[in-house]
């Protein structure tokens, strides 16, 4: 199969895998208005949903880059998506149906390091593009399953809504069994041990803690803005599900069709510039919600907040791959670990900051962005190429600088003096011979 094809394959996989998941963002806040729950609960429902799923991204990661056949991987995805949610349609309380969804969530959550890992594999000097192409998909997911959610909601209850949802994930699993034939096969590696705690020293220092703390903050922002937009639409400005869909796929559209142009440029003029540039929009768009808008500039805002957050998406995971350079699959299954685990704590605090007021709540999200942008404007990137640099892991900037200049003074010192022991082995032999 040739690439584009491919890439294509991969990006409807990934809106398959992320329609129900997409879903949420409407049925949750349904269901927490069919059961009286808080805003708080509804913001504990998606952490609790989101940490979960989030513990399956490190296994399958590390799953991908050391089992031959991933493309059974990916298959099996398909079904154990659409198999967790139709269950957790049944769920008759809160508890019963957070513990169904984080089931259901693990996998989705398992798709994304293997499908990614096999993309850019194969692209190491485009490797935001590529992650953009994938990205298109869960984007679209994003934009048309709340749509869709939001029409149907207008007719079926909630758990009639999950249920249907999960109907993209079953057809295209069925036309994976076909795909899957033409995923690349690897070798099968055994577990380096060595390997393992060269990651653990390159994420524990400094740059790899740094890198940490900014996917964290900015996704934190993201989930914030996306789990409480609808519920603030639907309890201040009393909309429609139907209408609150249209306006959330609106918000998504625009940052769902960026993200491969915004990942050629962080490939081809550097991460920090785009990382920035998109934080910082993001803070200041999100800031002025805080004051008393006409509602269409309140839109408006709305979605340049999100979209500016979402086109950098993919300039974000190549930003972790490109760190260390090996182990794509466990690298991106520790960054979408950090987005939807530890970014999935922005949902619960914004859900408290609703509980005080709408003000404080967009107050949070535009600060989160704003530390990130701090992060992203300090961080040190590595290029995408790596070069000698990026093959010793784990060692600060400055101790590879040091290693090179060690080297190059090395090699050029042994030179002249491996050249004169030479001449005078030849002289002596010379003369013996005379």
């Amino acid at each position: 199969m040739k690439s584009p094809a491919f890439l294509i394959w991969f990006a409807l996989g990934h809106l398959a895998n992320d329609w129900p998941v997409a879903a949420l963002w409407l049925i949750v806040p349904a269901a927490g208005l069919a059961m009286n729950l808080s805003p708080a609960e509804v913001g504990l429902l998606f952490t609790l949903f989101s940490s979960g799923a989030a513990l399956a991204y490190i296994p399958a990661g590390f799953l991908a880059d050391h089992v031959s056949n991933r493309g059974r991987l990916l298959v099996a995805t398909f079904f154990w998506v659409a198999l967790g949610y139709a269950l957790a349609a049944l769920a008759p309380g809160f508890w019963s149906l957070a513990i169904l969804l984080t089931i259901a969530g693990t996998g989705n959550a398992a798709w994304h390091p293997i499908a990614t890992g096999v993309l850019i594999r194969d692209n190491k000097s485009g490797r935001a593009r590529a992650l953009g192409i994938h990205a298109i998909g869960g984007s679209f997911a994003e934009v048309l399953a709340p749509l869709s959610v939001g029409l149907l909601l207008s007719f079926l209850d909630w758990r009639s809504v999950l249920a249907i949802s999960v109907l993209p994930s079953v057809l295209m699993g069925m036309c994976f069994l076909w795909v899957a034939r033409f995923v690349p096969l690897m070798e099968n590696k055994p577990v380096d041990r060595h390997e393992f705690w060269a990651l653990m020293r390159a994420w524990s220092g400094r740059r790899g803690l740094w890198i940490v703390a900014m996917i964290s903050l900015y996704n934190m922002s993201l989930i914030a803005l996306l789990s409480m937009i609808p519920l603030y639409l639907a309890a201040v400005h009393d909309l429609a599900p139907a209408i609150i869909g249209t306006i959330f796929a609106t918000l998504l559209i625009m940052g769902a069709l960026a993200q491969p142009w915004v990942g050629w440029i962080s490939d081809t003029f550097g991460r920090r510039p785009v990382l920035a540039t998109g934080n910082g929009l993001a803070a200041l768009a999100i800031a002025t919600l805080m004051f008393e808008l006409p509602f269409w500039f309140m839109i408006a805002m709305m979605a340049l907040g999100v979209a500016a957050l979402d086109a950098i998406r993919a300039a974000m995971l190549a930003t972790a791959v490109d760190h260390t350079d090996r182990s794509e699959s466990t690298i991106l299954g520790l960054a979408f670990a950090l987005l939807d685990g530890v970014g999935a704590f922005g949902a619960v605090l914004a859900g408290m900051a609703a509980g005080i007021s709408w003000d404080v709540m967009f107050g949070l999200a535009a600060a989160l962005a704003c530390g990130a942008l701090v992060l992203s404007v300090g961080a040190t990137f590595r290029s995408p190429e790596g070069g000698d640099a990026s093959t010793v892991v784990g060692l600060t900037s400055r101790q590879q600088r040091f290693r090179q200049r060690k080297d190059q003074k090395n090699s050029v010192s042994c030179a002249p003096r491996t050249q004169g022991h030479d001449d005078r082995k030849a002289t002596a032999e010379t003369t013996r011979r005379f």
